[in-house]
């Protein structure tokens, strides 16, 4: 039977979800409400000395019908006094002590680190997260991405905050950076028990193309922000995946970055995190979506035999590799269930002008089912993934799939193409149009 509750880095929960530090952790009233509802956790809204925010703060990119599918926000860290949000904590903890309360901090010197940090751990926090991670505003200060760019920077803040930290530490880091890992060996070598990633990532949202100002305006005015929601993922994913693999990294991570449902986070799990952090989920949900999110976690251990989330943490991280040791000879073409197909032709046009003209349309119209032309299929999956209809076109695996042979493989054999014309080139062994054959096309079109 599954068990969902966690202990990660020391800091137990009774289950790996948990808020991520923003405006839905903001007050003692929402994560009351939170805790409630059934999360298992919460990072507090970054703490400091108070700022003043601006209105307004968020853009939003949509995508089709599907609204936010990126947000983008340029607000800062906690416009509260210090000593309300450690009262809120001690609130909440009293309601709810065998939930984890981490306290996001960011501060400058040294001696602020001493303090803050000691003051929310005497409020009752489980943990403490440096938020090394913040793309704007706080930057400008010195604090924040300023601070998670700079792996020096990280160590050295992280072994300030071990010198009287009672608690676990997780490094909250930032993705705006060539190698997150080399910031996650630094918090690594500063002391940190833990790391969560990926803070936002700096961007423009989008132009108002009438005013020529970028969102969210401001006045006249705006700036750039961080950048959240369901398509930063995989990107989340990948740095995930990346510090799970470092083997001098080797402590617990924290996952963050476009988690919406339970299989998200499971994603998340089989990459190398041990809980999940979610934000902008909620703030376009609700904290309802908790309730599915557990639901389904619970589920899908059960089918799976899975007892504990330590149990899923990084189990796909085996099957992750480089490119050169991906299997040359591995095969698969495109096949069309002509049942399922609606004849809209979406994977002919895909084919055709972006990938490699191997779906033809029949010569007779009134058949409507696009064909598969199996000599030019390279199995790229193209077709697959734009067609509306579920499991409509499928990758089948040849006959050549079970050989094995690799690009490094072939590499120390001296095996592989050299020169700008070298006969071994991939492509010469698909066969292709000749290029006046598309103005031919063009014009039967026209008759």
């Amino acid at each position: 039977m599954a068990n969902l509750s966690v202990n990660f880095a020391g800091i137990k929960a009774p289950n790996p979800f948990w808020l991520a530090s923003g405006p839905p952790s903001n007050t003692g009233y929402q994560v009351m409400k939170a805790f409630d509802t059934g999360w298992g956790g919460a990072v507090w809204k970054t703490m400091g000395v108070p700022t003043i925010n601006v209105s307004s703060r968020y853009g939003g990119v949509n995508y089709h019908k599907t609204r936010l599918m990126g947000l983008n926000n340029i607000e800062l860290i906690s416009d509260r006094r210090l000593s309300d949000n450690l009262r809120d904590i001690e609130e909440v903890k009293k309601h709810f002590p065998n939930h984890a309360i981490i306290a996001s901090l960011m501060v400058q010197t040294r001696e602020e680190w001493h303090q803050i940090v000691k003051d929310a751990e005497n409020a009752g926090v489980d943990g403490i997260e440096l938020n090394f991670g913040c793309p704007h505003g706080m930057c400008e200060r010195g604090m924040g991405s300023a601070v998670g760019q700079e792996p020096r920077l990280v160590e050295l803040i992280t072994s300030w905050v071990m010198e009287v930290a009672k608690t676990p530490v997780i490094v909250k880091l930032t993705p705006n950076i060539t190698d997150i890992t080399e910031t996650a060996k630094a918090a690594k070598r500063g002391g940190a028990d833990a790391i969560s990633l990926i803070n936002t990532i700096q961007s423009i949202i989008g132009i108002d193309i009438d005013n020529f100002i970028s969102y969210p305006i401001v006045g006249s005015m705006s700036t750039n922000g961080g950048y959240s929601g369901p398509a930063i993922k995989p990107i989340a994913l990948n740095m995930v995946k990346n510090c799970a693999l470092d083997k001098e990294i080797g402590i617990p991570i924290s996952g963050i970055g476009g988690i919406e449902t339970w299989r998200d986070a499971v994603e998340f799990f089989l990459l190398g995190a041990g809980t999940v952090q979610v934000c902008t989920a909620v703030m376009h949900y609700g904290f309802g979506i908790v309730k599915n999110m557990s639901h389904g976690l619970e589920q899908y251990m059960n089918e799976k035999g899975f007892q504990s989330v330590d149990e899923i943490t990084g189990k796909a991280l085996r099957h992750v590799t480089e490119w050169e040791n991906l299997n040359l000879k591995y095969e698969v073409i495109a096949a069309i269930d002509q049942q399922k197909c609606i004849g809209c032709h979406l994977c002919f046009i895909a084919c055709e002008d972006g990938a490699y003209q191997a779906i033809t349309l029949p010569k007779d119209l009134t058949d409507k089912i696009p064909v598969v032309l199996a000599e030019r299929c390279v199995g790229c999956n193209l077709c697959a993934l734009v067609c509306p209809v579920e499991h409509c076109i499928t990758m089948i695996k040849t006959k050549r799939g079970n050989e094995v042979e690799t690009w490094k493989q072939r590499t120390e054999a001296g095996n592989i193409p050299s020169t700008f014309d070298d006969a071994m080139a991939g492509g010469l062994q698909h066969p292709s149009y000749n290029p006046n054959d598309a103005l031919k096309n063009r014009q039967n079109d026209e008759n």
